[in-house]
């Protein structure tokens, strides 16, 4: 494959995000014959897919084909396919066209989907983002919200429609509930002629007792008061049971409730992959993988589990163990890690995987509410209000794919600073509330 001698041990990676894409890069130079397999042909830079979905950025600015990050990489080989199974005894794994693919080591990085905690029906009326494709849906449905609005006299019949609710007050949640107060407030002023985009809702749900949970208790308070100043209303210990075409049912003290809305975001719930449950290793209750300390699998040393699918653990500076989040730079960490362990194999360097144990380094985390606000925890340190967004603003354009996109979405990001405009605001199929459901 790609020039390689098919002599050399062959190494497969399942899924192409911050995980693989980071084992591949580094593995370029290494005596081996690499397969990345990806469901898509594009590497997608998730933690701004939400920008996507509310029209600030283009797809382009966010995603790179596959093929030509990694054109340049001759002992790799790129297949856009979709792996059915792994079968870790016979050391191959089939592609769902009947394919089967040999290894001699793999990296199975397939990331996470939508959880809806047993209730798979109400992802039909509330779409989570995990891809473009998620986005485009999102984006379709919230615009479409507007303008169906804008065709009916009724204000009863029209509110729904302006209604928006968020479930789940993750840095997802507060994220994509801050954005479209601004969308409603800012951006779409002036446009309609029957309704004032003004007066829709954003409601962002959140079933523990603070939003960004992940975040110290002080910083949490900070961001529920920026996202209320951003006109969000924020409920918390409110717990969603039901979700229909028409709205939301609610629990909350006790007393149940239905909160219309024709458009709602699901960003409450996480599950692995079900490419775990191929392994046939123990599973945690959120269905990722439970890795030995060198990020393989019990039993089987060839075999790495890495990014939002491996449920890990790490040391931290107090030399307890702690769970190592799945962020984006815990999936890089793990990439070069589990390079480095296949490096050193190739080289003879054969040491127990308990020798080798995964070591988190945690930069902080990052959440933005709005224009001029967010919140940053980099341990010692933290901040809100405008500094903390425009260190998220440089953080995120820092890690971006490529030096255009950065461009980009430095060009973008500064024109929408001070005219408050979305341009990617296209809606290909307007999708009316009978289609929709």
């Amino acid at each position: 494959m790609s020039g390689s001698a098919p002599s050399l041990p062959h190494l497969i990676i399942i899924g192409c995000g911050f995980g693989g894409l980071e084992a591949a890069r580094s593995l370029a130079r290494a005596a081996l014959r690499i397969t990345l397999i990806d469901r898509s042909n594009h590497h997608l830079f998730q933690p701004l897919l939400y920008q996507v979905a509310t029209a600030g950025l283009s797809a382009p600015s966010i995603a790179a084909p596959i093929r030509h990050m990694l054109r340049s990489q001759r002992n790799l080989t790129v297949l856009m396919a979709e792996v059915s199974s792994i079968a870790t005894a016979a050391r191959e794994i089939e592609l769902a066209d009947g394919q089967r693919l040999p290894y001699d080591y793999l990296i199975v990085a397939s990331g996470a989907t939508h959880s809806y905690f047993g209730r798979d029906d109400w992802a039909a009326h509330a779409p989570g983002l995990k891809t473009l494709a998620d986005a485009f849906e999102l984006r379709g449905r919230l615009l479409s919200a507007f303008e169906r609005a804008e065709t009916l006299a009724d204000e009863a019949a029209r509110q729904p429609w302006l209604n928006f609710i968020v479930i789940g007050a993750g840095p997802t949640g507060v994220e994509m509930a801050g954005t479209l107060a601004e969308i409603a407030r800012h951006t779409l002023r002036d446009e309609f002629r029957r309704i004032d985009p003004a007066a829709a809702q954003v409601l962002l749900l959140e079933g523990s007792d603070r939003v960004l949970q992940a975040f110290k208790p002080e910083l949490s308070a900070q961001a529920q008061r920026q996202l209320q100043g951003l006109g969000v209303q924020v409920r918390t210990g409110c717990k969603v049971v039901g979700i229909d075409a028409e709205g939301v049912d609610v629990e909350q003290a006790g007393r149940r409730e239905r909160l219309p809305a024709r458009t709602v975001v699901w960003a409450a719930g996480v599950a692995a992959s079900p490419l775990g449950r191929q392994l046939g290793v123990p599973l945690d209750r959120a269905g990722r993988v439970i890795v030995e300390p060198g990020l393989n699998i019990p039993g089987h040393a060839e075999v790495f589990v890495i990014g939002d699918l491996a449920a890990a653990h790490s040391l931290d500076y107090r030399g307890e163990r702690r769970p190592v989040p799945g962020v984006s730079p815990a999936a890089k960490q793990m990439g070069r890690h589990v390079a480095r362990q296949i490096i050193g194999r190739l080289k003879g360097q054969v040491l127990p995987a308990a020798e080798l144990p995964f070591r988190y380094r945690d930069y902080g985390a990052l959440a933005t509410i709005g224009r001029k606000a967010a919140v940053a925890d980099l341990g010692r340190l933290q901040f809100s209000g405008y500094p903390a967004w425009l260190f998220w603003l440089f953080v995120h354009i820092y890690f971006l794919i490529g030096f255009r996109n950065r461009l980009v979405v430095l060009m973008d990001w500064a024109w929408a600073y001070w005219s408050f405009q979305r341009y990617a605001r296209i809606v290909v199929e307007p999708v009316s509330g009978e289609e929709r459901h």
